[in-house]
C-alpha cells in the first residue's frame, strides 16, 4: 500500500526542513512530495535538499491549487495520502497516530486536533462558522473543522475532491467525506504549527480566512464547484 505525504508550502523556509526530516522518517510514509506555491525565499531548495520530492508552481495558487496539484501528480500511484503543512517542524511526527486507524481499516479520513498556542488566536468566528456549516450541510459534529492535517484513504480521497481553492480547503473535504459516506475520526495530536496572533495582520488573515470558509460552504449548499 503506497502512502504519499503532500506538503504544500509557501515561504516556510525556516520550518520546512524539519517538516520534511521528520515525514520522511515515518515508517509508513513511502514518498514525501512538497509543492512549493511561488515561494520566493529558499523553499523550494531546502525541502529538496532535506530529500522530498518537489513540485514547484511559478504562480501562487494558494492551498487549495497546491494540493490539487500535488494530487494530480501522484493519483495512479497513492492509495494514502497524507496531508502536512509546512510550518510542522519536528511535529510532523505525529502523522503516525493519524495513519493508524486509517491503514487499519478502521476510518477513511482522520483529521487532527491540535493543542490551542498560548496567547494566540482569534475569537473563534471562522472556527464556529465552519464547525456550524459542516454540521447542518452534512450532519458530522467536528471539534477541529479547520484542521489541514489529515489522512485519507484513496475512497476518501476520490470522494471528497478536487479541493476547494483558498481557505475552503478543509470544509470541502469533511462535508464531501461525509456526505459520501465515509469514516471519519478526529484523533488527538501535540503537532504544532505557526499560528497568527492578535494582531492587525492576524485579523485581516482570519477576514480572508472567514469570508472563503463562508463562499465554499455556500457553494457546497448549492451543489457548485468548489
Amino acid at each position: 500500500m503506497s502512502v504519499i505525504a503532500l506538503v504544500p508550502a509557501h515561504n516556510e523556509a525556516d520550518r520546512i526542513a524539519a517538516t520534511v526530516t521528520t515525514a520522511r522518517s515515518v515508517a509508513q510514509i513511502d514518498r514525501v512530495i512538497v509543492i512549493d506555491d511561488a515561494s520566493t525565499d529558499g523553499t523550494a531548495r531546502i525541502a529538496a535538499e532535506a530529500g522530498a520530492e518537489v513540485l514547484r508552481l511559478e504562480r501562487n495558487r494558494g492551498k487549495g491549487g497546491a494540493l490539487q496539484h500535488g494530487l494530480d501528480s501522484v493519483a495512479e500511484d497513492a492509495d494514502v495520502i497524507a496531508l502536512l503543512d509546512g510550518d510542522l517542524g519536528e511535529t510532523a511526527a505525529e502523522v503516525r497516530v493519524l495513519l493508524a486507524p486509517v491503514l487499519a481499516g478502521d476510518a477513511d479520513m482522520t483529521i487532527a486536533t491540535l493543542p490551542k498556542p498560548p496567547g494566540s488566536g482569534g475569537f473563534g468566528l471562522v472556527k464556529g462558522l465552519a464547525r456550524w456549516g459542516i454540521r447542518t450541510l452534512s450532519g458530522f459534529e467536528a471539534t477541529a473543522p479547520l484542521s489541514g492535517q489529515r489522512v485519507l484513504s484513496r475512497d476518501a480521497w476520490v470522494a471528497s475532491t478536487p479541493f476547494a481553492t483558498g481557505y475552503g480547503v478543509e470544509v470541502g473535504l469533511t462535508v464531501r467525506a461525509a456526505r459520501a459516506g465515509m469514516r471519519l475520526l478526529e484523533v488527538p495530536t501535540t503537532m504544532t504549527h505557526a499560528a497568527t496572533g492578535r494582531d492587525v495582520a492576524g485579523f485581516m488573515h482570519r477576514g480572508r480566512q472567514f469570508v472563503q470558509v463562508a463562499g465554499a460552504l455556500a457553494r457546497l449548499a448549492l451543489g457548485r464547484r468548489l
